[in-house]
């Protein structure tokens, strides 16, 4: 009976987590999911620009800067999409985007666009790897057997846009370098 009742709480936590996330793709005027955001910012242009290159370079796994100009940068990416089952998780299928980033006076805009999905399968050697070269947009229509697999693609890919404004806000607003830490001087001592 005690089993029953921590198995019934750890369903109601999980559900609650899920719900939680709220955060939504929104479609752009050319009917693609876009995640776009403006923000103020005080720091001089020359410094953002510096920011924003050394951000891309070390999300140098899922981030390739495309273009580069002084007013703002474009970048190709890439986020692994997870099944999970409780405990287990395994890779689906992966997300290709396109990264955007424009800077002005006191401000910038940065969006993410261009969500494509490329399906995994597992290979003779039990490695995921892309099924395919063909990529499916996130906005196409799904039929129903493959539509609540799709949803849960979608709610990944807001739950991913939205850690990364994130984490790219707090970069920028930053200069991204710790401060030195001032050591300690270390005195052994021999007493119990």
């Amino acid at each position: 009976m005690k089993s029953l009742n921590i198995i019934l709480v750890l369903f109601c936590l999980v559900f609650q987590l899920r719900a939680q996330k709220n955060v939504e793709l929104l479609k752009d005027e050319t009917g693609k999911y876009t995640y776009y955001e403006v923000v103020a910012s005080q720091v001089p242009s020359d410094s953002l620009m510096l920011r924003i290159l050394d951000f891309i370079a070390k999300k140098a796994k899922e981030l390739k800067l495309q273009r580069q100009s002084a007013a703002g940068v474009v970048a190709l990416g890439k986020v692994v999409i997870h099944k999970s089952l409780f405990v287990a998780s395994h890779p689906t299928g992966e997300i290709s985007y396109q990264f955007n980033f424009e800077q002005a006076l006191n401000k910038y805009r940065f969006w993410l666009t261009d969500f494509q999905f490329i399906p995994y399968a597992k290979d003779r050697y039990g490695n995921f790897v892309p099924s395919t070269t063909i990529a499916t947009p996130l906005e196409k229509e799904v039929g129903k057997s493959a539509k609540e697999q799709w949803e849960d693609y979608k709610q990944q890919v807001a739950d991913y846009a939205s850690a990364f404004a994130e984490e790219l806000k707090l970069r920028l607003a930053s200069s991204g370098k710790a401060a030195p830490k001032i050591e300690e001087k270390k005195v052994i001592s021999k007493t119990w």
